[in-house]
């Protein structure tokens, strides 16, 4: 098996382990035990999933100079959302929750982009689409959870 070949399993994997991951923390009860188990999962997989995307980048640079930039952003949502959610800063929760819903944008997007080609009638669509949907669909999400939480952070009374 080529180096390349190695790399590109393990960025499967840990795409993989984040798409699960990252769907079993947004499902789960916003508390001490899944959510937080599977967030520390996702995170540290999307770290996984950044590192070989670089590599995989670096590598077929001239078919994949994209690739590079791509990983850049959508790693920089879930370091964004992990961070916050570590250190607490002001409004942290608003910072973790688009970071972390962000990021699952970024994957769900680049799933979608490598795969469309081989699943039948989705195939037939225009591949630009599917750059877009997830963010078209994921963004009034983020924006009505952040609603919902901002409100109960500004009716929660600090003692």
């Amino acid at each position: 098996m080529e180096l390349f070949e190695t790399f590109l399993i393990l960025h499967i994997i840990a795409g993989f382990i984040c798409l699960f991951t990252g769907l079993i923390s947004g499902v789960s009860r916003k508390r001490k035990g899944v959510h937080t188990v599977a967030g520390e999962i996702y995170h540290w997989s999307y770290v996984g999933v950044f590192i070989t995307a670089i590599i995989l980048s670096i590598m077929h640079w001239d078919m994949s100079a994209y690739l590079f930039y791509i990983a850049i952003f959508s790693y920089s949502f879930a370091f964004i959302g992990y961070l916050a959610v570590k250190l607490r800063w002001r409004n942290w929760l608003m910072a973790h929750i688009s970071g972390m819903l962000g990021s699952y944008i970024g994957i769900v997007t680049a799933v979608l982009v490598v795969n469309v080609g081989r699943i039948p009638l989705l195939n037939e669509l225009p591949v630009l689409l599917f750059w877009f949907l997830p963010t078209i669909i994921g963004t009034p999400i983020i924006a009505k959870i952040s609603a919902k939480y901002k409100k109960r952070t500004l009716t929660t009374k600090v003692i």
